[in-house]
Parts: structure tokens; sequence; C-alpha cells
């Protein structure tokens, strides 16, 4: 038996899978709050619309074929339906939007967006992707579990909740352009003085 000392012991390593998509990949493993700040207002109408037809439906039923199961019996099912709406309304924005980001859909707009936000973050200094508090081992693991998720989001709702550096892009795109807008901003200065 093998002893684990600290140089035979290796960290498994699971690359990523880099889709082959029509539009430039964003961000394999977004997380949940950027996902949400990056929605389009278009995803939440056509979600809206999806979502209206599961009580719009149980209305047009009961309308056709009346259950005649009285006051009581109706309304619950009904708030139900409203539950599965909004749950398919948000699922339909969210994978919508991911899809944006795994450049299985047209995203030029997040390109921009995620572009400037990650610009400002290197100006200020920050890290790219947030803080963690958790081991970087934890990390992996958590992106491991999350990346890709929205593909089956209709089955299982896995977003990512964990900052963590594995996204499948390279981050030096973010750097080359903060250093040109930082030399943009100084020359513009020695010109005005």
């Amino acid at each position: 038996m093998a002893t684990d000392t600290q140089e035979t012991r290796q960290q498994p390593v699971v690359p990523d899978k880099i889709a082959n998509g029509d539009y430039p990949l964003i961000d394999n493993d977004p997380h949940f709050t950027r996902v949400l700040r990056y929605t389009r207002p278009s995803d939440w109408g056509y979600g809206t619309a999806l979502g209206l037809m599961s009580p719009g439906l149980m209305l047009y039923w009961e309308k056709v074929s009346p259950s005649f199961v009285g006051k009581g019996g109706f309304a619950p099912v009904f708030r139900l339906s409203w539950a599965v709406g909004a749950t398919a309304t948000f699922l339909f924005a969210y994978s919508n939007t991911c899809h944006r980001f795994y450049g299985a859909r047209e995203n030029r707009r997040e390109i921009d967006m995620d572009m400037r936000e990650m610009v400002d973050k290197v100006k200020k200094g920050e890290p790219l992707y947030g803080k963690s508090d958790m081991t970087e081992y934890m990390q992996g693991v958590a992106h491991r579990n999350s990346r890709y998720a929205a593909v089956f989001a209709h089955v299982i709702p896995w977003p990512n909740f964990v900052n963590h550096p594995y996204h499948g892009v390279d981050t030096a795109k973010y750097y080359r352009q903060a250093e040109l807008e930082l030399e943009q901003e100084r020359l513009g200065k020695e010109g005005r003085s």
C-alpha cells in the first residue's frame, strides 16, 4: 500500500468540454446571480407567456368541461397551476440565459456585458469571479457538479451558487482590454494637460 505523501498526492483534473456552438463561449458555469443579471426582458416575456399557459388551460378546461367539484375543489388546483406556471417561467428564462453563456444561442449583448463587467473588475483589482471561503478542491467539486447544468435544467435544476475561477474561458482577454482602456485614459489625460 502506498502512503499518501505530498509528492505522490495528485489533484484530479477533469478538463472542460469545449462546446462547438455557433457563438462564442462566455462562461460554462455562470453564477446564479450573474445569470439573473444578464437575463433579457424578452426571455422573461416568453417565459411568462409559457407560464401563463398552465392557469390559462385550467380555466379553459373548466369552462369547456366543468368539474363540478364546487368552490373548494377548483381553487387549490388552480393555485397549484399558478405555481407550476411561475416555476416554468423562471426555468425558461434561466436556461435561455445559460444557453447564451454557453454559446448555444445568439449572445452579442451578453458578450458586451461580460467584457464590461470583467474589465471593470480588473481595473478595480477585484477577483474576476468573486471571492470564496471554500477550499480550492471544493470549488473544483462545485464546478464539476454544475458546469453545463442548465442543459438539463428542465429535469434537475442545478444552478451554480459557488464563486470559483473555473469557467472554461481564457481570462487574459479581460486583462488585455483593461490595459488598452487604462492606456487610452492615460493618453487622454496627457492630451488635456
